[in-house]
């Protein structure tokens, strides 16, 4: 065997089938693809143009935007120099414009509105009808944004405020009671209310023995009858006994109207508000 031919070659290192490492150990891994050690950069790899994007700034939308130019340059919102923010505004549309078509749409929409301002306020100023100064052409758009600022630092406000379960987590705690529970202490006016609370509901519940009393009509109209016998004029007020009680007097009252009714005896009145007298309506001869 020819010397010259025989090509000695370094032992390449056995794979450890203990760790799955490969049997390269002198080289350093460029990452891991599939849990695998990468150590060289793959020659037909494609990276997709749209794979890696920055974003400086995020706007939420035209209004975002264009407030964001004017208060960068510091720039009054009640004076602002149309020519300098269009040609900043249509800079951030043509970059969008490349990217993202559908979005770029609502941005050309106000692109066109500052561009028509712009040509407006080139133009020499009309009078109205009324003889007065026509409105600035820039008043609806500052209308607008300080109408969007206002909301943007209400939203800002609301958003600092603590949230339930982001800045605030509602406890939970749980209390392990024990086998003999203690009652709290009764305060001593707490007892006196109850004890009067009771007082008054045994009030409101009474008894009351009621006794039946028979009284006869026909018999008081007999004793009123005999009160009058051999008297001119009775008074009204002597025919009747407060001390018999309500009841007697009751029936004795009712008594004396059938009386007058059945015309045995008469009421007199000598004038309005004089005394009342009775009287037998006949006398004997």
């Amino acid at each position: 065997m020819d010397s010259s031919s025989d090509t000695v070659l370094p032992a390449a290192a056995p794979d450890d089938e203990v760790t799955g490492l490969p049997g390269v150990v002198d080289q350093v891994a460029l990452a891991r693809l599939y849990g695998e050690p990468l150590f060289a950069m793959p020659q037909d790899l494609y990276i997709p143009p749209d794979a890696l994007e920055v974003f400086l700034e995020a706007f939420e939308g035209p209004l975002d935007l264009l407030l964001y130019l004017i208060r960068k340059q510091n720039f009054n919102i009640l004076d602002i120099p149309m020519a300098a923010v269009t040609r900043q505004y249509l800079v951030y549309v043509d970059e969008i414009r490349t990217r993202n078509l559908e979005l770029a749409a609502e941005y050309l929409l106000m692109a066109a509105m500052l561009i028509e301002i712009k040509s407006r306020m080139l133009l020499p100023p009309k009078k109205t009808a009324e003889g007065e100064e026509a409105e600035d052409p820039r008043a609806e758009l500052v209308r607008r944004l300080l109408e969007y600022e206002q909301m943007k630092a209400a939203a800002f406000h609301l958003n600092e405020m603590p949230q339930l379960g982001r800045d605030v987590l509602r406890a939970q705690v749980y209390i392990e009671q024990s086998l003999q529970p203690r009652f709290p202490d009764v305060d001593i006016n707490d007892l006196q209310e109850a004890w009067r609370d009771i007082l008054r509901r045994a009030k409101l519940i009474q008894h009351h023995k009621i006794s039946r009393e028979e009284l006869s009509v026909r018999e008081h109209m007999s004793m009123v009858l005999k009160k009058l016998q051999g008297r001119k004029f009775v008074g009204f007020e002597d025919l009747f006994d407060p001390s018999k009680g309500v009841p007697v007097l009751i029936v004795t009252f009712i008594a004396t109207l059938e009386l007058a009714k059945e015309t045995l005896i008469e009421l007199t009145q000598a004038e309005a508000y004089a005394p009342i007298y009775v009287r037998l309506a006949y006398q004997p001869a």
